[in-house]
């Protein structure tokens, strides 16, 4: 049996017993025995136990708080209440403490791994277990790829109401060291107590851990790191309050300001963009990405292109040499300055660029919808109705959704199912190794 003594980066969680702890079906701290079956899209070992009291009832309140449907009994017709154990992998018998019911589900710290999966690998960060950046580290990456295709597929049926084969995942060529930003954060300081510079601790919504290097970010992140926190430490008298601080890297070189010009290269596109503004932060993989995204948008014919927030330009400049024009529009202002910059520095000349709501590009577009391709790229909560509704109205042949949180992309392609149109292609790329993230990109046509 593994221990927490031999399993020193997983501890037990800080959770503290409520005054009005729900003691339904397990009492606080309940240590069961059960068989870890599968992941859940927020990286999560599930497994089931019988219920003590059988007899117990939940309302049918649609999905709960875990992605699962709900039930109208809390015993799962398939043998068991649902438990929510972290660091666990499909296959594992593992020994858990309960801290928290749900309506139909409960959450556990891991105790203890009586039986090891093949897959459990040692993980590289000493922070593993107590720091939340990452849920995948005890896991071979093979098996990572395999998993988050597994989870697409399930949202895809779930969410979605489809059966559709998902490709298998395109992954990053760095493990490790490929983010090139990170934000460690800090709170205000506390007379007589340490201070931590990192990111939120495992399970909690505040409580931050210190974290002085980072393995998933590049290595001039982390030398750079050093340097930073021991200015902070230094200085520690002079805040009185917390804050959020940026590490920003391009071609070696790593800044702190927020207002800094950062040139990202990709295959022989030069982009710049504020440090501050929203650009994907695996540099490594970009090339295989966007190239998808241009194949896929230019791939059935379409000769011109709509790119919805578009940023300072990394979709569109990217595809441009793909159709006769091309119009972006984004709503941050300082992007749409840099998106027409870096067009002109690279001789792009067929591109347009406008500042405003992605909703907005739609009226007044004089490009033929039948001979138009849209790429989106939304924030994580996907899109709004309104722009749904305007897109839906335009009628563009093809759409390329690209998506950080599939959960919402599978939301929102019940709404492209329901307006005419029909799945062609799902890729999901793995930009995040080692954490439960990944990004989905949907290729939809008009029916």
């Amino acid at each position: 049996m593994l221990t927490w003594a031999t399993l020193p980066c997983l501890p037990v969680s800080t959770v503290s017993k409520r005054k009005k702890f729900n003691d339904q079906p397990f009492p606080y701290h309940h240590e069961l025995e059960l068989e870890i079956s599968t992941l859940t899209n927020l990286g999560v070992g599930l497994g089931r136990v019988p219920l003590p009291d059988r007899g117990q009832k939940t309302e049918d309140r649609g999905r709960d708080e875990a992605g699962l449907p709900r039930h109208s009994s809390a015993e799962r017709s398939d043998g068991g209440w649902v438990v929510m154990v972290p660091f666990t992998l499909p296959g594992e018998r593992v020994r858990a403490r309960v801290f928290r019911n749900h309506k139909n589900f409960s959450e556990a710290d891991l105790v203890g791994v009586l039986t090891t999966s093949p897959h459990r690998i040692a993980p590289r960060c000493p922070l593993f277990g107590r720091c939340g950046g990452c849920q995948y580290q005890h896991l071979v990456y093979s098996e990572q790829l395999a998993w988050k295709r597994q989870q697409v597929e399930e949202l895809l049926q779930h969410m979605a109401g489809l059966a559709f084969p998902v490709a298998p995942v395109i992954g990053s060529p760095r493990e490790f060291g490929y983010r090139s930003k990170i934000t460690p954060h800090f709170n205000a300081p506390r007379d007589h107590q340490p201070m931590s510079i990192g990111f939120l601790r495992q399970g909690t919504r505040f409580d931050i851990i210190d974290v002085p290097q980072c393995p998933i970010a590049t290595a001039a992140i982390n030398e750079r790191l050093t340097g930073v926190r021991t200015r902070i430490f230094s200085q520690r008298a002079t805040y009185n309050r917390g804050a959020t601080l940026l590490l920003r890297e391009a071609s070696g070189a790593v800044t702190t300001d927020y207002d800094a010009i950062i040139t990202e290269t990709i295959g022989d596109l030069k982009l710049d963009f504020l440090a501050r503004d929203f650009f994907q932060n695996n540099p490594f993989i970009l090339p295989a990405f966007t190239d998808y995204v241009r194949t896929q948008a230019a791939g059935r014919g379409a000769r011109f292109l709509v790119d919805a927030y578009c940023g300072s330009g990394l979709f569109a400049l990217s595809a441009a040499s793909a159709f006769e024009q091309v119009a972006g529009i984004e709503l941050t202002e300082s992007s749409i300055r840099f998106a027409r910059e870096n067009a002109a520095a690279n001789g792009i000349t067929n591109t347009t660029f406008q500042a405003g709501d992605a909703s907005a590009i739609f009226a007044g577009l004089a490009f033929p919808a039948t001979e138009t391709a849209v790429i989106i790229d939304p924030p994580r909560k996907g899109c709004d109705e309104a722009f749904l509704a305007q897109l839906f109205a335009y009628g563009p042949r093809t759409v390329v959704y690209v998506s950080c949180d599939p959960a919402t992309q599978m939301r929102d392609l019940k709404g492209f199912l329901a307006a005419g149109y029909t799945l062609a292609a799902m890729q999901p790329f793995d930009l995040f190794p080692q954490t439960r993230h990944l990004e989905c990109v949907i290729t939809l046509l008009r029916a």
